[in-house]
């Protein structure tokens, strides 16, 4: 398959502050082993792509920790590979980009020096597998001049999501921007296919109208101008537009079948650990949980995830929570609905308590 990846790192921070203060969107770990980036890296590489640029803004560090020089996802090639794309990669940068116009205009040189036919950018909000070989054959068919892959799910009182209508053909009809809504809706998955050089020509257009926004200025403009049509993609996607989705995505993975749908046929990737077996106590007890690698367990988990490295006191109770990784939760601690950051320390006797819709925090490094 002919495509360049162009992944955004940093867009949405703005939805998870808890976890994105110390670093990008992308870098945010999930489902015990995995950061955010490695389900978008992860489907492109599966689907053939060789090159992908990721965009960054600040905080990248833990980014670039985790990425390395991409030979966990198979990126580390004398010709494209992993190639980190930072803010200051232009001469003629003025300052971090402030929207994804902006973005896109600083990676002009790089689009620019590449040969794929089509360009797929992503966002790392969501988490799901997919085929892009597929979308790509359905925009050859449309002939179409943007593709935006969709996606139809219950939004529950939401002003994040960009909402779509297409037409029995599956051209887009209209875009709706920034409306509070609830209930069942099909919504654009911040995932794109578009022919390289026309996104080139659609860059240099928007900067020298003096355009701001790609979903209002690009899209929603020209409805009538050009062929956008949109894919509806049929299988598990999970968006991440707040820290109670977060939560609450995580927790699906403890059902058997969304493991089996996001991690069956194809591999997820993420950079390889040499670490232990986990290790359980004699009197440990282990129910509806997903224990990762590295962690010593002497007391109760059930219907939780337990990163790398995670220690569990005698006599703990943790309860529907996510504990990161190589955290400490200390004898006769009991945990209910808490999310804790990575290198956490709670002492021996405590208690702490959330619920679903707001679990209880603790940022990195914190020690109760």
């Amino acid at each position: 398959m002919s495509a360049v990846g162009i992944i955004f790192s940093n867009i949405h921070d703005e939805n998870v502050p808890e976890l994105s203060s110390q670093r990008t969107m992308g870098s945010i770990p999930y489902g015990g082993r995995y950061r955010l980036i490695d389900f978008a890296l992860s489907n492109l590489v599966n689907s053939g792509v060789t090159t992908v640029g990721i965009i960054t803004k600040n905080n990248y560090q833990s980014l670039m920790d985790h990425l390395g020089s991409g030979k966990d996802w198979d990126l580390a090639r004398k010709t494209g590979g992993l190639v980190l794309l930072p803010p200051f990669g232009a001469k003629d940068n003025e300052g971090l980009y402030k929207n994804r116009l902006e973005a896109l205009k600083s990676i002009t040189g790089f689009l620019s020096r590449r040969n794929e036919d089509y360009a797929i950018l992503c966002d790392c909000d969501g988490v799901y597998r997919m085929d892009f070989s597929d979308i790509i054959d359905y925009h050859e068919e449309k002939q179409a001049d943007i593709t935006l892959v969709c996606h139809t799910e219950e939004i529950a009182n939401s002003s994040k999501y960009t909402l779509v209508q297409s037409d029995e053909t599956g051209r887009v009809t209209e875009i709706q921007l920034d409306e509070t809504v609830s209930g069942t809706h099909k919504y654009y998955s911040n995932i794109l296919i578009i022919n390289r050089l026309f996104l080139i020509r659609l860059i240099a257009d928007a900067v020298a109208h003096g355009y701001k926004s790609c979903r209002r200025d690009i899209l929603q403009r020209n409805l009538k101008t050009l062929k956008i049509y949109a894919y509806d993609f049929k299988g598990y996607h999970a968006t991440i537009d707040s820290f109670g989705s977060y939560y609450m995505h995580n927790m699906e993975l403890l059902n058997k079948s969304v493991r089996d749908e996001l991690f069956g046929a194809r591999d997820i990737y993420t950079k390889v650990r040499d670490s232990a077996p986990s290790k359980y106590g004699d009197e440990c007890v282990v129910k509806n949980s997903l224990v990762s690698d590295g962690c010593i367990v002497e007391g109760r988990v059930e219907n939780s995830i337990l990163f790398r490295g995670v220690r569990v006191g005698k006599d703990a109770v943790i309860k529907n929570s996510i504990i990161m990784q190589d955290a400490v939760v200390g004898d006769n601690v009991n945990l209910n609905c808490v999310i804790t950051d990575k290198n956490v320390v709670i002492r021996n006797n405590r208690v702490l308590s959330g619920c679903e819709i707001r679990p209880y925090f603790l940022a990195k490094g914190t020690v109760i």
